[in-house]
């Protein structure tokens, strides 16, 4: 089992940065791929960014390509989201995900094994 806890959200103006972390304990953490969803007020969670479980592969939802980053230090079981640029359409709950051996390309999160409770990320206009 592995469990995921985030951190790093808070409140940003648009056109801000923030750094979200994810702290996974457990089992294996380098066997997991990771990704970040997010889920905004009345709105369905949507897949942010996946990484293979070794690294390497990433995969980054339209909305974001370009401005976040997704990268992991499975020495030290973290995942990381860098959001650069943040506009108010990103204001949502994030939450990190593991699944295991994935390939880093998966956006479906029925697919996702284990989640975190959420970390809430609010732009300012």
């Amino acid at each position: 089992q592995v469990q995921l806890e985030e951190s790093g959200g808070g409140l940003v103006q648009a056109g801000g940065s923030l750094r979200l972390s994810c702290a996974a304990s457990g089992h294996m953490f380098s066997s997991y791929a990771m990704a970040w969803f997010r889920q905004a007020p009345g709105k369905e969670r949507e897949f942010v960014a996946a990484i293979r479980w070794g690294g390497g592969t990433t995969t980054y939802a339209d909305s974001v390509k370009g401005r976040f980053t997704i990268w992991r230090h499975n020495a030290e079981n973290i995942l990381y989201l860098e959001m650069n640029s943040l506009k108010p359409e990103d204001t949502a709950v994030y939450y990190c995900a593991a699944e295991s051996w994935g390939s880093g390309t998966t956006v479906d999160q029925g697919e996702y094994d284990y989640w975190g409770q959420g970390t809430q990320v609010t732009v300012s206009s």
